[in-house]
Parts: C-alpha cells; sequence; structure tokens
C-alpha cells in the first residue's frame, strides 16, 4: 500500500501553539462494535487496545493538577471498555465535565443495555454518531442495520431527556461519506432536526459536520479509489487562515490507551508525538512540567481547517 505520511509531512502547516488546557481527550481503546469507512482509528470488533484502571487514576490526578474540566470519551466505542463506568463515576463525583462520543448502536447491543440509564443518571454529555439522515448513506458507511438501530437508540436517549428543551445535552455527528467537504453546519443542522423529528420524533442539541481525516481507514479507502490526491488538494486549497485561531488542539490534549500523549487524535492515530517531538510524552509527564505549548502540524492539519472548519465540536466559522 501506498505510504501517505511523507506527502503528510512534506506539506508545510502554519506553526500553531497551545494557550491552555481545558480538555482532555481520552482514548479509551479501539474495541468497537462496529468497523466503519471513514473511522480514522481502525476502530473494530477485534481490537484488543483498552485503558487499564491505572491509566484513569493517572488522568484523574492529572486532571486534578492542571484544574482541567472536561473529560472527552472517545474511542473505539468508550463503553466497551470494562473501566468506563468507573471512570465516569470518579470524574463526575469530582464536578468534571464529562462528554461520551458515543456510537448509539452500542446502546442495541446485547449486554450493554445499561449504557443509557447509567449515562443519564451521571449526567454525561453524548455526541453522537450519525453520519446521515438517510437509511441508505448510513448504511453504506457504517453497515447494514446501522440506520436502524441508531434511530431506536436516539428515541430510547430522548425519552430519557436527552435532546430535548432543558434537558441532557444530545448532539450529533455527521460525516460525509464520500471524497467530500461536509456542506455549511447551519443548514445541515436545520434539515437533520426536521427530518429526524418529522420521520422519528428525534430530537437534539446541535450537530456537528466533521471532515474526514486522509489517515488510516479513510485514508486506504481514497487510495483504494485513487482519490487520495484529489481529496487532499481539497484540503489545502479550501485552507482559512481565519480557523486556526479555534482549532481544538490550542486547549486539548489526547490522550491514547497507554497514557501516551499526542496533540490531537489523529496526530495519535499517526503517532506523531506530542509537540512534534522525537520522545512520546506520557501523562506522569504533565504533573512535572510546564504547559506544553508547541502543537506538532503536518498536512492532515487542513482537515481541520479547510473551509467551515472542523473540530471534535464542528464547524469553527
Amino acid at each position: 500500500m501506498r505510504d501517505t505520511w511523507p506527502l503528510l509531512q512534506a506539506r508545510a502547516f502554519p506553526q500553531i501553539e497551545r494557550e491552555r488546557i481545558d480538555t482532555l481527550q481520552l482514548n479509551l481503546g479501539y474495541l468497537c462494535n462496529l468497523s466503519c469507512i471513514h473511522c480514522h482509528v481502525n476502530a473494530g470488533p477485534r481490537r484488543t487496545e483498552l485503558m487499564d484502571r491505572e491509566t484513569m487514576e493517572l488522568a484523574l490526578a492529572v486532571a486534578q493538577h492542571l484544574k482541567v474540566s472536561t473529560f472527552d470519551l472517545t474511542g473505539g466505542s468508550p463503553e466497551m471498555n470494562p473501566h468506563f463506568r468507573w471512570l465516569v463515576s470518579a470524574a463526575r463525583a469530582r464536578g468534571m465535565r464529562v462528554m461520551d462520543r458515543l456510537n448509539p448502536t452500542i446502546i442495541e447491543e446485547p449486554g450493554y443495555e445499561w449504557v443509557a440509564g447509567f449515562l443519564a443518571a451521571e449526567g454525561v454529555e453524548l455526541v453522537a454518531s450519525l453520519p446521515c439522515y438517510s437509511q441508505a448513506n448510513v448504511d453504506e458507511q457504517r453497515g447494514n442495520g446501522v440506520f436502524e438501530s441508531s434511530i431506536v437508540a436516539l428515541q430510547k436517549l430522548n425519552a430519557l431527556g436527552y435532546g430535548r428543551s432543558g434537558g441532557l445535552t444530545l448532539n450529533l455527528v455527521y460525516n460525509p461519506n464520500g471524497a467530500f467537504l461536509p456542506p455549511a453546519q447551519d443548514k445541515l443542522q436545520a434539515d437533520y432536526k426536521r427530518l429526524l423529528s418529522d420521520n422519528f420524533g428525534i430530537e437534539f442539541n446541535e450537530l456537528f459536520a466533521l471532515a474526514n481525516m486522509p489517515i488510516q481507514r479513510f485514508g486506504s479507502w481514497l487510495i483504494s479509489k485513487g482519490k487520495f490526491d484529489s481529496y487532499f488538494e481539497t484540503l489545502v486549497n479550501a485552507h482559512r487562515d481565519e480557523n486556526l485561531a479555534n482549532v481544538m488542539c490550542r486547549s486539548l490534549i489526547s490522550v491514547d490507551y497507554q497514557g501516551q500523549l499526542y496533540d490531537c487524535d489523529f496526530n495519535q492515530m499517526l503517532k506523531l508525538p506530542l509537540g512534534g517531538e522525537e520522545r512520546t510524552a506520557h501523562l506522569r509527564d504533565l504533573l512535572n512540567a510546564p504547559l506544553p505549548r508547541k502543537i506538532g502540524v503536518a498536512g492532515h492539519c487542513f482537515g481541520c481547517t479547510a473551509g467551515q472548519g472542523s473540530s471534535c465540536g464542528g464547524a469553527l466559522a
């Protein structure tokens, strides 16, 4: 397979620095009940990498030391980590904001019937993947039956108070199902709200429109379709300098399942260490070191600054 890293590394991206650390984004492991085409993590049912309890305890200590207010939990399916409930409860008991990047179909998996009720009881904010309001598009990207299962799960979350006025936060995530940038987030959100409400009675708070990164599984798909170069140039040509001020890495540090540190989840998947340094830093380093300001960048970062911009919280502009 063609190695895309030299191309990503060779394309210069503006140097940026971290201003603060508000969020630790913890990747609890690559185990997932789905294997989606767009997944930049290569997550799936056969992955065995999972964060252990000791690393979670260290993350809590770092959060307290640095006065970090938010745990952003991702995967894989974070809920498949056997220590997930312990971590969430421990963080919430400390008054932390906890976000769960939820694949809603996990709620429908045997053995995970507890997920929805637990998340509601702990007041966890949800960021749930629903890459389209069309069954055909979702099933093409994520597998047959995923759309139907997702709809049932979202209805259950609504019944628990998620996504409703004055209730618990339920945000949805859109990913393109091809080699193109997301449409305007505000217009797409209006379409989502109207169609999901009219067709399924589903309510949610906000829609996050995310660009697909040309790395890992999606990068391999681009190569197999002969679209890598054209998509990469689309990202580069759509770059907007004004998006640099709001990229997520300015206030976030990504932590892999072993406790190693990266500037974002995408850098984690590329094994580009914190600050672009040769040595990979670890959570324990944050207990005895000043704020790491330098951010490691490469060509894939254009995926965050292209067009309306893209981050874990959706569009930047």
